[in-house]
């Protein structure tokens, strides 16, 4: 019997599809399996190469048939994409990730462990819990600015709205919206209770870990931030430049150039929202510094004079996700610039 070298597998949650092929590029097995067989599957054959399309439970299996002794690749959907012929069907895709495996020039995500993947989860868990905070908050605001109630934006003023809805000598509120509204105000405060113990939590692992309190010397990059690099980027090395650490996290410009004319448009917003969003965030915050009137390297000033302020904090979050990829495979801390200037 010919020997299989390699195996696209079609990942899903109860039909997993399958296709091998030799050394030679024949087809040996193109077939269904049911998820209580894919283990068993892979333990009758010898190690081969198998390749996997990114999903939500791609590392889980690339872990478990990687204990049984093959070599496990895992590679994004839209590079998958181009080897699909015609219909997309389980098997068409099983054969495009069976093809796109072998190929040299092919990108591959690394594989977390089951340490990584739960570290993601916290942060995940509190960008929920944030966004679920913000709903409830805006809809506190609408509803009691129906009452002729107003408050400014941020969780200070919702505060004070709450305080408003505990006073009961206040006849502003019917007695029936400030029972409903209540009902948000307790939400609120318990969502913010989470919160803090999350942070609590994340704080400590980043003390914890020596490159994460590294990544913190960085201006604009705070606990979340450092665990989320953390949390996110596994092998630093594998971007051959700062660049490719941007380009990956989405804030570079689109390129569009044919005919060797560049044409640069919006950032591409591909690759990580969470981290890029917390980036641009923590960028924001120099500038903010900088408008007061703190001390600012010479570069930031200039940008701020010529570029429109939302322009000037993704080109700022471009430097620092660069510096990040600097320090984590170079070492060494932050050292800020000789020279400072105020706006």
């Amino acid at each position: 019997m010919d020997k299989i070298t390699t195996i696209g597998l079609d990942l899903a949650k109860a039909v997993f599809q399958v296709h091998a092929i030799s050394s030679d590029g024949r087809v040996l097995i193109r077939r269904a399996l049911r998820r209580s067989q894919v283990l068993e599957f892979f333990q009758r054959i010898e190690p081969c190469l198998v390749g996997l399309e990114a999903c939500g439970s791609a590392h889980y299996w690339a872990n478990a048939i990687e204990e049984i002794g093959h070599t496990v690749r895992i590679m994004p959907p839209i590079y998958v994409k181009a080897y699909v012929k015609r219909n997309k069907t389980d098997a068409a895709d099983a054969e495009a990730i069976c093809e796109a495996v072998t190929r040299p020039t092919m990108r591959f995500v690394p594989i977390k462990s089951s340490e990584q993947q739960a570290a993601g989860m916290i942060l995940k868990t509190r960008e929920l819990l944030i966004r679920q905070r913000s709903q409830t908050a805006n809809a506190i605001r609408a509803h009691m600015a129906e009452m002729g109630i107003i408050a400014c934006s941020g969780m200070t003023s919702i505060a004070k709205l709450i305080c408003i809805l505990r006073n009961d000598e206040d006849d502003r509120i019917p007695e029936v919206a400030r029972m409903a509204l209540l009902e948000m105000a307790e939400q609120i405060e318990m969502l913010t209770t989470r919160i803090e113990k999350l942070d609590k939590k994340i704080v400590a692992t980043v003390k914890a870990d020596e490159a994460a309190r590294r990544l913190t010397s960085i201006p604009g990059v705070g606990p979340i931030i450092a665990a989320t690099v953390q949390a996110t980027i596994h092998d630093p090395a594998a971007f051959r430049t700062g660049r490719d650490l941007s380009a990956w996290i989405g804030i570079t410009p689109r390129a569009n150039s044919s005919g060797g004319k560049e044409r640069l448009g919006r950032i591409s917003k591909q690759g990580n929202k969470q981290l890029r969003t917390l980036l641009i965030v923590g960028a924001t915050s120099i500038l903010k510094q900088a408008r007061r009137g703190v001390p600012m390297p010479k570069w930031v000033i200039a940008l701020l004079a010529r570029r429109p302020y939302k322009v000037a904090a993704v080109a700022l979050a471009n430097k620092i996700a660069r510096t990040i990829w600097a320090l984590l495979v170079k070492g060494g801390t932050y050292q800020a610039p000789d020279i400072m200037m105020k706006v």
